[in-house]
């Protein structure tokens, strides 16, 4: 192995000063939250009132989708297996732990400690699944060293930036469509373009999959597919909107589905099925349906959005990602743009539309749960009368839709920004020399940060032997050209 790239010091310091630093933070600032705590507990304490109960299932489920189907989907190059799983294994650890902190300051600080319960990691597993979205931008051509200072430094801008539109702009996101899909897609495109390959927009021998390598993909394609509506609601209210919530996901999933298929036979030359189409673009219509899940939009319009995120997402990665890689310098090597930026564009429009359309002939008194920032402010009569008929409701800002409306706007063009900017500013940090960056010629292969098997070395040679045979072919045709 090239000293540049060993990981024998780099590795164990990184993760040491990272440990040191994690114990000294859990020392001082973390604990339990009530429903941990063993002195709040006595005799009249109903065990099954826990928010365990309420929390874990939906925390079980996105820890399926984040270690079990963001593994297996990323491990889709042929010589790059090891590496698409471990190192989404190796950085979404990292990222749960770095995440449980710093978004603990930011919404579950109080009393001068940080309240630690299951809904902190549930939280923290949506930060996690920010990081490996960026991630798929840059897999094959980054070291974990480099991996795992993007999510040190990604976690904190993602907390910043939710904490405060969440605060101060405040929007409806039920799905996450604009805090967690726009970031994590424009982030990881601005640092995928300052760690620009120019040789790797001609192509790469070892960027190609393998029959092994596409059925473990689309494995975790379904592990996702099937945890989505987990996802999308974990975070809704409870009861009906939480519902919806379930049912708009499904929906939106089922149909973008059958439109990929078709889309992929169509467009296919041979009027076959492509591998990378179901992969990815079946699981579209679950961003797609994001900023909306929770609103009542009707079953159609999810049916709808599913297409569409579908469509967009397949056309996306057929013409678009080209396009991003040749003349914008943008190589992303998973179409996070697709499955992520254009369908979290079109969520956050539809989401707009809805917050637009939505009234209290439709919606009931609830609407002003729903949309919070629409509820009368306090000393409002009109809150007084609606608290009779939802006790609890909380004042809100009296917004009118179009105010809200604009808001969502404004929330939309900030988080690109600040993704953007942030991603811009950590591939200048791991594109330092001592980041262990892979070669050109070492990327997309797990041979050169793992001790792999022997039956690994035989397809490996195979592909070297057959890379040698055109570069002398190539070397041949153009002194024959020169003779001439």
């Amino acid at each position: 192995m090239n000293s540049s790239t060993s990981l024998k010091v780099r590795l164990p310091v990184l993760v040491l000063v990272f440990e040191v630093v994690m114990i000294i933070l859990f020392s001082l600032f973390v604990t339990y939250d009530d429903n941990a705590n063993a002195r709040l507990q006595n005799n009249e304490t109903n065990p099954m009132e826990n928010s365990l109960y309420r929390d874990y299932p939906y925390f079980a489920d996105v820890q399926v989708m984040i270690f079990v189907g963001f593994g297996c989907l990323l491990a889709f190059f042929r010589f790059y297996g090891f590496s698409g799983m471990i190192f989404n294994f190796l950085t979404a650890t990292f990222a749960i732990q770095w995440a449980i902190v710093i978004q603990g300051f930011f919404q579950f600080y109080y009393d001068g400690k940080i309240h630690l319960g299951v809904v902190n990691l549930l939280n923290a597993e949506f930060a996690c699944a920010v990081v490996l979205i960026s991630f798929g931008a840059v897999i094959g051509k980054t070291s974990p060293v480099q991996l795992l200072v993007m999510a040190l430094l990604e976690i904190p801008m993602f907390s910043v930036v939710e904490w405060a539109v969440l605060k101060y702009i405040r929007i409806n996101d039920a799905g996450g469509s604009i805090l967690i899909h726009l970031f994590a897609c424009y982030f990881g495109l601005g640092v995928t373009f300052v760690l620009y390959r120019p040789s790797l927009n001609k192509g790469h021998s070892k960027e190609i999959t393998s029959y092994q390598s596409d059925i473990l993909s689309v494995m975790g394609t379904l592990f996702l597919w099937v945890f989505w509506p987990s996802f999308n609601s974990a975070l809704t209210l409870k009861g009906d909107d939480q519902h919806r919530a379930v049912l708009h996901t499904f929906i939106g999933l089922t149909s973008s589905t059958i439109t990929a298929f078709a889309l992929s036979a169509v467009f296919n030359k041979r009027g076959k099925l492509t591998m990378a189409d179901i992969q990815n673009v079946t699981l579209a219509g679950g961003v797609t349906v994001g900023a909306t899940v929770d609103m009542m939009i009707s079953p159609v319009a999810a049916y709808v959005l599913g297409i569409m995120g579908c469509t967009a997402c397949f056309f996306g990665y057929r013409y678009l990602t080209p396009f991003m890689a040749r003349r914008m310098r943008i190589q992303d090597q998973c179409g996070i743009h697709n499955l992520h930026g254009l369908t979290g564009l079109i969520s956050s429009t539809a989401g707009i539309c809805a917050i637009l359309l939505a009234t209290e002939e439709t919606y009931g008194p609830s609407m002003y749960q729903i949309f919070s920032h629409r509820a009368p402010p306090a000393g409002d009569p009109k809150l007084l009368e609606l608290q009779k008929l939802i006790p609890g409701l909380k004042p809100g800002l009296g917004r009118t839709a179009q105010e809200q409306a604009l808001y969502q706007v404004a929330a939309i063009f900030a988080t690109i920004a600040a993704s953007a900017v942030g991603g811009l500013l950590t591939g200048m940090v791991i594109k330092l020399p001592f980041m262990a960056s892979p070669s050109d010629k070492d990327c997309f292969d797990d041979d050169l940060f793992f001790d792999v098997p022997s039956d690994f070395d035989s397809g490996h040679q195979a592909l070297i032997s057959y890379d040698e045979k055109l570069q002398m072919s190539s070397i041949d045709t153009k002194e024959v050209s020169k003779s001439v």
